[in-house]
């Protein structure tokens, strides 16, 4: 339960920045949806290679098709443009894999998309994705266990994605079937770990470094040397929290399957092909990284908070609640102005910290971590690329 706690805090981090920050830089092409494309085959034995079209490695030239990601419990998480994706290695060795449609706010009223809204709404959308990402990862990871004597295996797990079948007639050759763990976590137990995670966050990044600069209020009497202490300790209590739980043995793994997703994704905009050898070249290390995206917005919170002056610090922990959704809008338009930008001196230097900080959330991964990586990214393609969304898949393990 702790480990878990743990990782949904850091999961609630990532969701913050994650898919937030590649939503930005998606959206930073200002180009047309793509129509559709007949999906790419891939094999179910495979842990990650696609076949099909000749051009399907070097799909990730078009921008169209860029991709991004979260690593989650045991697994990876990618998002497309019209959907996301699911990877996570059972306690069998098999991979389960699944995929839903996404279906943004944006699209469906466009006064949504509006400068600083858009950003506003892509932080809620994204921090409910990741946080279901990984609450979905937390009981699949726990599947394909030893089951008590004579239970039964039952149906493939998962939820039942859009577009997505819910028969459970027996699997295809070679496709594993999913057993429901005894461990599994209830709904209760995960909205217990969810609002401590929230809590801890607010305590954490909040409340105490707001506590500590207020209590040494009289020294700082400019309200910007007043708010520029206040985000030096939260910058300080993040990477003391991150160097700190990198020392658990299952938040270390998370770490290494982030270390995979960013490997998998330079692998697919280098138009490689997708197998552990050649992702294994790359580095761990992404420029558009979810921890680059919190570096800016500790930055950005600064300014914003600035104006709010000196009040109690109830009020100023009410500020700061209330403008973490501001602070995001400008944050996103911030990304979106360095994704056009991107081989710019300003874009560099203001991704530079965040990459040195991923030198503390991402690990060098196994062969066994890439491949959930790959086929979480094969499974995002296949959906973007017009396939059905599929949240019964599962993909032999290796060897």
């Amino acid at each position: 339960m702790t480990a878990l706690i743990s990782a949904n805090l850091a999961g609630l981090l990532r969701a913050f920045g994650g898919s937030f920050s590649t939503t930005a830089a998606l959206a930073a092409t200002d180009s047309h949806p793509p129509g559709p494309h007949a999906a790419h085959s891939v094999d179910p034995q495979s842990s990650g290679g696609i076949e099909g079209s000749s051009d399907a490695c070097c799909a990730a030239r078009d921008p169209e098709k860029s991709v991004g990601g979260q690593a989650v419990i045991e697994g990876v998480m990618m998002r497309g443009r019209h959907s996301w994706s699911l990877a996570v290695r059972r306690q069998d060795g098999t991979i389960a894999r699944h995929s839903y449609a996404l279906d943004p706010l944006g699209e469906r009223y466009p006064i949504l998309k509006w400068p600083l809204l858009r950003g506003i709404v892509t932080l809620g959308e994204s921090l409910v994705l990741g946080m279901r990402a990984l609450g979905l990862s937390a009981n699949l990871s726990l599947e394909g266990g030893p089951t008590a004597a004579g239970d039964a295996p039952e149906g493939a797990s998962g939820e039942v994605g859009a577009g997505g079948s819910d028969d459970a007639s027996a699997p295809s050759s070679g496709t594993a079937v999913a057993e429901k763990s005894p461990e599994s976590l209830g709904w209760k137990e995960m909205a217990i770990t969810f609002v401590i995670a929230i809590s801890l966050a607010v305590v954490l990044f909040v409340v105490i470094p707001l506590a500590i600069v207020k209590y040494f209020e009289h020294i700082f009497s400019n309200p910007f040397v007043f708010n520029f202490v206040e985000g030096v300790i939260r910058i300080a209590i993040f990477l003391a929290y991150v160097s700190a739980i990198s020392l658990i043995p299952d938040l270390r793994r998370v770490f290494e399957y982030h270390g995979a997703e960013h490997k998998v994704i330079h692998a697919y905009e280098a138009g490689e092909e997708l197998d552990p050898a050649n992702a294994g070249r790359f580095t761990t290390l992404h420029p558009r990284c979810g921890t680059a995206f919190l570096f800016m917005v500790m930055v950005i919170a600064i300014l914003v908070f600035s104006i709010v002056g000196k009040p109690s610090l109830v009020w100023l922990v009410v500020s700061r609640l209330v403008g973490i959704p501001f602070v995001a809008g400008l944050s996103y338009e911030v990304i979106r102005f360095a994704g056009k930008h991107k081989d710019g001196w300003v874009a560099r230097v203001l991704l530079w910290p965040g990459l040195m900080l991923q030198r503390l959330t991402t690990r060098e991964p196994t062969v066994e971590q890439v491949e959930v990586a790959i086929a979480a990214l094969v499974e995002v393609l296949r959906v973007d690329e017009g396939g059905e969304p599929d949240s019964r898949s599962m993909v032999a393990a290796a060897g």
